[in-house]
C-alpha cells in the first residue's frame, strides 16, 4: 500500500511533455519536381518548378505555407428564465333526487339500520391543486487574444484556404494548448500574412491545458455525479 502511495505521489509531481494533436498537425509542402537528370540543359536562367512571379507578394497561398491568425475573440452572453404555473380544480356533485326522495344507504357493518336515512348518499366532491415554480439564469463572458501561426492544409477548388495549427506551451506546473482550424479567404489575408480570427469560417478554436493547474479547476467524479441529470434527487 505504501509503495502504491509513493508511486501516485511521484506521478502527480511529474510534469509531462505537451501532447501533439494529430487533428491540428502542421501540413508540409509538396516536394518540388526536380528535373530529370538526363534532361538537356536549356541555358535559361529560370527552371520549371522554381519560378517566382515578380508581381505577386509573399502571402500564403500554397499547401504548407504559413500565415498568422490574430485571435480577437470576445463573447458576452446572458440568459434568464422564470416559470410559474398553477392549476386548481374543484368538482361538487350533489345528492340527486329520485322520485321525490334523496337516496341514502348504509355500508354493511359501518352504520346501524336506524341511521340508514342519514347515512351515505350519492353526493361527491373532488378537488385538486397543482403548482410549479422554476427560475434559472446564466451569464458567460469569454475573451481570447493573441497570435498563432498555422499552416495551409489544403487549397479548396474555389481558392479558399483550409488552415490549421496548434501552439503548445510548457509551463511550470502544466501545459497550455491553443488550437485553431477553419477556412480562410485569400482576400482576407493582409500583406503581412495576418488574418483576424473573425474572418475564419467554420472556425474551431480550443484553449485548454493539463497538469496541476488544470486539475485543480476540475470537479471530482463523485461531485459531478451528484449534479448530473442521472442523479435521481
Amino acid at each position: 500500500m505504501a509503495s502504491l502511495l509513493l508511486i501516485a505521489v511521484g506521478l502527480a509531481g511529474c510534469n509531462s511533455d505537451p501532447v501533439r494533436d494529430p487533428s491540428f498537425a502542421a501540413s508540409m509542402p509538396a516536394p518540388l519536381e526536380v528535373p530529370h537528370a538526363r534532361q538537356a540543359a536549356t541555358g535559361a536562367i529560370y527552371q520549371a518548378g522554381y519560378d517566382v512571379v515578380l508581381f505577386e507578394d509573399s502571402r500564403a497561398r500554397r499547401v504548407g505555407d504559413i500565415l498568422t491568425v490574430r485571435l480577437t475573440e470576445s463573447t458576452n452572453a446572458s440568459k434568464s428564465q422564470s416559470n410559474d404555473i398553477s392549476k386548481n380544480n374543484a368538482t361538487d356533485i350533489t345528492n340527486p333526487t329520485i322520485l321525490g326522495a334523496n337516496p341514502a344507504f348504509a355500508l354493511p357493518g359501518l352504520l346501524p339500520l336506524a341511521e340508514v336515512a342519514t347515512g351515505n348518499t350519492l353526493a361527491t366532491s373532488l378537488a385538486s391543486n397543482t403548482a410549479f415554480k422554476g427560475k434559472s439564469g446564466t451569464a458567460q463572458t469569454n475573451s481570447l487574444t493573441g497570435d498563432i501561426s498555422v499552416t495551409i492544409a489544403d487549397v479548396l477548388p474555389n481558392g479558399n484556404l483550409l488552415v490549421r495549427g496548434e501552439k503548445r506551451l510548457n509551463l511550470n506546473s502544466g501545459n497550455e494548448y491553443v488550437k485553431i482550424s477553419g477556412i480562410v479567404r485569400p482576400l482576407d489575408v493582409a500583406a503581412n500574412n495576418v488574418v483576424p480570427s473573425s474572418k475564419v469560417a467554420d472556425a474551431t478554436i480550443i484553449y485548454n491545458g493539463d497538469g496541476a493547474e488544470s486539475d485543480a479547476n476540475k470537479m471530482g467524479w463523485l461531485s459531478r455525479f451528484f449534479i448530473s441529470p442521472i442523479f435521481p434527487y
